[in-house]
């Protein structure tokens, strides 16, 4: 780093420093920090006012500073916070308040204090909740379509024409920090460090004695770590850009981060220590850790779900811990949690779930079938807003679709259910869900497909096929994908996720179970003989085909809705409009669609 610029710029900052302080700033000794001082003087880059004790730049020393200016700030905010679930399921972590301040906004505030005010903030998750910083600070969001699949090398790479040919401050949305390490000139490109004691996980750094980082480890004993902000040069994002591209374009390195880009490039890349003093930085690992600095989010973490689980349970929300996300269901959201050393599981409705889910008619599911002790133990239901807590299963896997033994474990449960004569007052119509999902998406579906309309007439000849049957009834799970049942430990399974149930004929469970699986042509065959024991006859075979058909189309519009709530599903919609398609043709070719 310019030792020079760096004088100049505290010069800058505090005219009335003295030596000592200067030394300290700049960790170098007395003697060093007064030869800068007097070749500073003596090249005319300052001037001191004897009598005020105070120093003075002169034209040559803002010409000094003049390429070290800071340009801006990038600030990374698009990822989702799993492990501050359930607070990141409102709002992201970025946004999150540490002693009534949202994290965020203090950055942006200790950024506009030192004249920066150029900062882009790069969005994914719950981009729209970034939408008001624009006004309120006049940023720039950048949104990163690869947040959900992919780690913050990506964010880099998509921000790379912000960061190329300037100086940019890097920054995390979520990180606190007590005093402002920022200024309005920085002196080579750093990252800044803190001291970790004892054993940790973080990235281990070692530099030379010129503080220039020499290599990085991920996890050591009594070490600096990479912790909080960074500063790129433009000199530094002039030779590291090239290398992010070059790693964002190889296989395999879509869960990498930037700095697993660096730590390979070391050798080539003039990057150095910023240590800060211990409580500067903070990056909250978890909500317990944010609990411990802010006392807030003991019991007061204004999050709807954690206070539900407190009134549920007549405890305070410190005494929920353990939290951890579960894998984000495509309808619902849950988290884990533990209380008087048990585990529960909370499911929070998704974006969107009120219009499509009947939670009265989902409550009314599970008390009839609550005599079968094939669910999973409720503990709460609440009928108006679906949010449910139930016990948590140790050890219990889901169900894997390509396992004989899963799967016909999984049919033998459904039959139980199919014949156990239960009923509840609702059915569950292929025809006006159809049409339910349709409207919720019209005009959607024909920009994505260009021969819906066709498909759409398909469908309506098969309903109207099955309706002229007039097939009997039962309750019928309908959302029968393996995820939805639970293996436990000791081999008995447990049907869960009752949400769309309903009277229906129960072979619409084996269709959707198929295609749920993604099951090819051959392996939905083989699950009909294994639920049946047998070969199906013809009407079985077609009522079956015919409600994988429907039960595609229908899927893909609900995905085609839920993508209007800013939820993607990958290649589910394309998947589930081929099966619409797929079974349309094979009941063609068995001749039962002839006039």
């Amino acid at each position: 780093m310019d030792r020079y610029g760096l004088i100049c710029r505290n010069i800058l900052e505090h005219p009335d420093i003295t030596q000592r302080e200067l030394a300290k700033r700049l960790d170098i000794s007395l003697g060093t920090a007064n030869r800068l001082i007097n070749d500073c003087l003596e090249q005319g880059l300052a001037v001191i006012d004897s009598e005020a004790n105070k120093y003075t730049l002169t034209e040559k020393g803002m010409a000094l500073l003049l390429p070290y200016k800071v340009d801006g700030a990038l600030i990374m905010a698009a990822g989702f916070g799993s492990r501050f679930v359930p607070l990141t399921f409102e709002m992201p972590k970025g946004l999150l308040e540490v002693f009534g301040e949202r994290m965020i906004e203090r950055q942006i505030k200790q950024l506009h204090s030192v004249g920066i005010t150029d900062i882009t903030i790069v969005v994914g998750y719950l981009k729209e909740k970034f939408e008001y910083l624009i006004d309120k600070y006049q940023v720039k969001l950048l949104y990163n379509p690869e947040y959900s699949s992919k780690n913050n090398l990506a964010t880099i790479y998509h921000a790379r024409e912000v960061l190329r040919g300037r100086n940019m401050y890097i920054l995390s949305s979520d990180n606190w920090l007590r005093a402002n390490m920022f200024h309005a000139y920085e002196c080579g490109a750093w990252y800044s460090t803190s001291y970790m004691e004892g054993n940790t996980s973080e990235w281990c750094v070692k530099t030379n004695k010129k503080g220039r980082i020499s290599s990085i480890s991920v996890g050591g004993h009594d070490s600096y770590a990479l912790y909080g902000p960074a500063f790129f040069s433009r000199e530094f994002s002039m030779e590291f850009l090239p290398i992010i591209e070059d790693y964002y374009h190889r296989p395999g390195t879509e869960q990498f981060y930037w700095e697993n880009a660096l730590m390979e490039h070391l050798q080539e890349l003039a990057l150095f220590s910023n240590p800060q003093p211990e409580n500067q930085v903070y990056e909250f690992e978890n909500l317990e850790e944010l609990r411990q600095f802010d006392p807030k989010y003991q019991n007061h973490s204004d999050n709807e779900a954690l206070a539900l689980v407190s009134r549920v349970f007549e405890i305070q929300e410190e005494e929920i811990t353990n939290i951890r996300c579960l894998k984000a269901g495509m309808t619902n959201k849950s988290f884990l949690f533990e209380l008087r050393g048990k585990h529960y599981i909370c499911r929070i409705p998704g974006p969107g779930t009120e219009q499509l889910i009947n939670r009265r008619q989902e409550e009314a599911v599970y008390r009839a079938v609550n005599p079968l002790h094939m669910t999973e133990d409720i503990v709460y239901f609440d009928g108006k807003t679906g949010y449910k807590i139930a016990h948590y299963y140790e050890g219990a896997r889901n169900a894997d679709p390509h396992s004989e033994e899963d799967m016909r474990l999984f049919m033998k449960e459904l039959h139980r259910l199919h014949e156990s004569g239960l009923s509840v007052p609702h059915s569950f119509s292929l025809r006006e869900r159809i049409d339910f999902y349709e409207g919720l998406c019209r005009g959607r579906e024909k920009m994505l497909f260009e021969d819906y309309s066709e498909v759409r007439g398909h469908m309506n000849r098969l309903l109207e096929l099955l309706e002229l049957m007039d097939r009997p009834q039962c309750l019928s799970h309908i959302d029968c994908v393996p995820d939805n049942f639970l293996i436990l430990p000791d081999g008995s399974g447990k049907i869960i996720d009752w949400e769309y149930a309903g009277m229906h004929d129960p072979l619409i469970d084996i269709a959707m179970c198929g295609i749920y699986s993604y099951y090819n042509e051959e392996e939905m065959d083989h699950l009909i003989e294994l639920y049946l024991k047998r070969s199906p006859d013809e009407e079985e075979r077609f009522v079956i085909y015919a409600c994988a058909a429907l039960g595609g189309f229908l899927w893909c519009l609900w995905a085609v809705f839920k993508s209007s709530l800013g939820e993607e599903f990958g290649e589910y919609t394309l998947i589930m409009y081929r099966y619409a398609k797929l079974y349309y043709k094979k009941l063609q070719q068995l001749g039962a669609l002839t006039d």
